[in-house]
């Protein structure tokens, strides 16, 4: 399994992750609905369980994945401030590049 987080993204989360309430928690991504060749994804932070991998990333953050998914093996995750501040999950390996 491979994650990728851009630097916007990794600067946002890990401000997130070193909150004193937070610092036993991972950040898991999960699918929210699939259809197709693609999925729609969410975020959370949680605690990894049996059916997870854990993977870590370069930037020094360990995500959590469902193991047996595999539009989860490639997604990449941006944090845009223009047109509108928040969060995107892609998977560009799997050619979901956004939401449609």
């Amino acid at each position: 399994m491979n994650c990728k987080i851009s630097r916007n993204a990794a600067k946002v989360i890990l401000a997130e992750l070193e909150q004193e309430e937070d610092k036993e928690l991972k950040l898991r991504i999960y699918i929210t609905h699939s259809h197709g060749d693609h999925a729609h994804y969410g975020m959370k932070l949680d605690t990894p369980t049996d059916n997870d991998v854990v993977v870590s990333t370069d930037k020094g953050i360990d995500v959590i994945l469902q193991k047996d998914e595999p539009l989860l093996d490639g997604i990449r995750i941006d944090y845009f401030y223009v047109p509108e501040e928040g969060f995107a999950v892609t998977n560009p390996s799997k050619g979901n590049h956004g939401d449609h």
